[in-house]
């Protein structure tokens, strides 16, 4: 069974701020493809696609991560493929980081995928609406409170 699960951010959390979500973004993207998971981000648009690009790009070499953008890199792809809202990524991908507040239409095709639940009132709402699609396309569905990690990505960013 597919699953979904929602990471909640916290008002006074790291993850608030836009770096900081990227940045947490790469931690699980890191975390997961070490696991052997194919991951695709799923960015809101392609300025935010990009940040996340030159994000993985910025990390001292032993902790690079091969990744590319989407239509980028091998044939194959990378462990990390980086996409935004209404392109298709490679077909095997186990698992999208959503970071879109739009339709999620292309979540049924992975194993499982991993959403955020934001402080902002339109964006937590969206959310919601995004947590209802997955749970009527039969997504086992959790919830996780995301930990402050701080000093966890400042300690892998030096």
């Amino acid at each position: 069974m597919a699953i979904a699960t929602f990471y909640l951010i916290e008002p006074s959390g790291a993850q608030d701020s836009v770096q900081g979500h990227i940045d947490y973004v790469i931690y699980l993207a890191h975390y997961f493809s070490s696991q052997g998971a194919k991951v695709y981000i799923n960015a809101q648009d392609r300025s935010q696609a990009e940040a996340i690009d030159e994000a993985l790009w910025q990390k001292n070499p032993e902790q690079f991560q091969a990744h590319n953008l989407i239509g980028e890199g091998p044939q194959y792809g990378t462990p990390i493929e980086i996409g935004f809202s209404k392109l298709t990524p490679h077909r095997n991908r186990q698992l999208v980081i959503n970071m879109a507040n739009d339709d999620t239409n292309f979540a049924e095709s992975f194993a499982q995928v991993v959403d955020f639940v934001p402080c902002e009132e339109k964006a937590k709402q969206q959310a919601r609406e995004r947590y209802k699609i997955y749970r009527q396309k039969g997504f086992e569905m959790q919830t996780i409170k995301i930990e402050n990690i701080t000093s966890y990505i400042k300690e892998q960013s030096t």
